[in-house]
């Protein structure tokens, strides 16, 4: 494990130290885990951008006229 310093606003910090001692767990673990599954969040993000890219690109005005277009909007 590495030590650091995080700087919570009272609230959370608060927060954070009632679901800890429900779960039985300590801040540290809940933090580690929060970020763990932000990260992986963010790796399946990527996947999903790389997954799409070889699709069109279409800009917003583009996009808007063709749904006029099609009698969507």
């Amino acid at each position: 494990m590495k030590r650091a310093t995080v700087y919570f606003e009272e609230d959370l910090h608060r927060a954070l130290k009632l679901k800890a001692a429900e779960a039985s767990s300590s801040v540290s673990d809940l933090v580690n885990e929060a970020v763990k599954e932000a990260l992986a969040e963010d790796l399946e993000d990527l996947q999903a951008f790389r997954d799409r890219e070889p699709e069109p690109a279409m800009d917003f005005e583009g996009f808007l006229k063709t749904l006029k277009s099609d009698g969507r909007i």
